[in-house]
């Protein structure tokens, strides 16, 4: 038998039952009387742009780099410290392939040519003058949670952060392309975009003419501020629910052409391999995934006793319907709480408060969207994918509660 706690009884219950969750310390009125500190002495004044407390210190990013002669590196989001759906841009993951360009805005200027009826440059005022929109929505790298489908038999000794922390959540604004190219007049034959970059390796991929039609922007603004450099400042492509690279940082051209153009970028590092030997090119969408959060490798549960189990859940295909929990490794399931907002393309959170007996526990989330996608397993996915695949894995996550209290990775 599972050990959640029904939500309306855990809100309802009072000060008893939430005692038994952290019992506060005794209080006497000589504690209660005492000035602290910081009401003795006049604070400091606030600085032009805001940082975090300095007793904040375990919310960074974790980097990583592939090797002395790679200027491949990705920076992980601490998810296991995160609370709601929105990332501090300071925060948020990156994946660079060439390093991070240093770029004048003033000298930058994005192209959009070929099967259109004229070419057309945009300045960075220019596109700044146009009614700017976009949404709440989640990015996620396609290699994020590389190290759980590179070896199938084997759960990496790695925390949540840097097994599944290259997905962040933000709100992202911009001149919608549909509408560039509308200005630009799409010839009969135009069926893809050919998006270059405008950082060393210029990184490019073809995407879709019809995904740009749809809810792809010019993204200027990020969580209500101008993009950061490592997020392609001045101006990046960004494709709800697709796989981040396709999402082209410091974008400087749009080539309409009738085919995709194979890039290395393309046909080298994101084409998948399945089981039967079959190469699976542009599998753009981000299928539907979940984790938990917290408790996750790394965390400690001090002692026995109730405690919230919260995490996040994502689909590329819409929103998310449903996340289902379980404490005893699949056997049986329990529906958690979503919180609003709930959005397209977005992340969700999700929690259900569950009593830790002090037995080992095996957590999983489960989750499906509003196409009626569900999460695969562990097993199933690895069925898909031939042995060494690592990108688009999205498979249930299982997190392991000893009798000790400690949080690893299981299959």
């Amino acid at each position: 038998m599972n050990q959640f706690v029904d939500r309306r009884g855990f809100m309802t219950a009072g000060a008893g039952f939430l005692t038994a969750i952290a019992a506060p310390s005794a209080a006497s009125v000589s504690d209660e009387t005492a000035f602290p500190d910081s009401m003795l002495v006049p604070g400091v004044n606030d600085a032009p742009y805001g940082q975090p407390s300095p007793y904040e210190t375990e919310a960074v990013r974790s980097i990583s780099t592939y090797g002395p002669n790679s200027l491949l590196s990705a920076s992980y989001a601490p998810i296991h410290l995160q609370r709601g759906i929105i990332t501090p841009s300071g925060l948020h993951f990156t994946t660079h392939h060439s390093g991070i360009p240093d770029i004048n805005p003033d000298q930058h200027a994005l192209y959009i040519h070929g099967l259109t009826e004229r070419a057309l440059k945009f300045s960075v005022a220019d596109l700044l003058r146009y009614p700017l929109q976009g949404g709440i929505h989640f990015l996620e790298c396609a290699g994020n949670s590389w190290r759980q489908g590179l070896d199938p038999s084997t759960p990496p000794d790695n925390t949540c952060k840097d097994l599944h922390g290259l997905v962040s959540g933000s709100e992202w604004l911009g001149v919608p392309v549909r509408h560039l190219l509308a200005e630009a007049g799409l010839k009969p034959n135009a069926k893809w975009v050919i998006a270059e970059g405008a950082d060393t390796g210029s990184l490019t991929r073809s995407i879709p003419v019809s995904k740009l039609l749809d809810d792809a922007i010019i993204a200027l603004y990020q969580n209500g501020e101008r993009l950061r450099p490592a997020q392609g400042y001045p101006m990046r492509l960004f494709l709800p629910g697709w796989e981040g690279n396709t999402n082209v940082k410091w974008l400087r051209r749009l080539e309409v052409v009738d085919q995709a153009a194979y890039t290395k970028d393309e046909s080298r590092a994101y084409t998948e391999t399945l089981a039967d030997g079959t190469i699976q090119q542009f599998s753009l969408q981000m299928g539907v995934k979940s984790v938990i959060t917290h408790p996750s490798a790394g965390h400690v549960l001090p002692e026995k006793g109730v405690y919230e189990i919260s995490g996040l859940a994502w689909s590329g295909h819409g929103k998310i319907k449903t996340v289902d929990v379980s404490d005893d490794g699949g056997k049986s399931w329990a529906r958690a709480e979503l919180h609003a907002p709930v959005l397209e393309k977005s992340l969700t959170r999700f929690s259900l408060p569950w009593k830790w007996t002090g037995r080992t526990a095996d957590l999983k989330s489960r989750a499906t969207d509003a196409q009626g996608t569900v999460q695969p397993t562990h097993q199933e996915w690895s069925k898909l994918y031939a042995p060494g695949s690592y990108n688009h894995y999205n498979a249930i996550q299982t997190w392991q509660v000893a009798g000790t209290g400690g949080v690893r990775n299981v299959f």
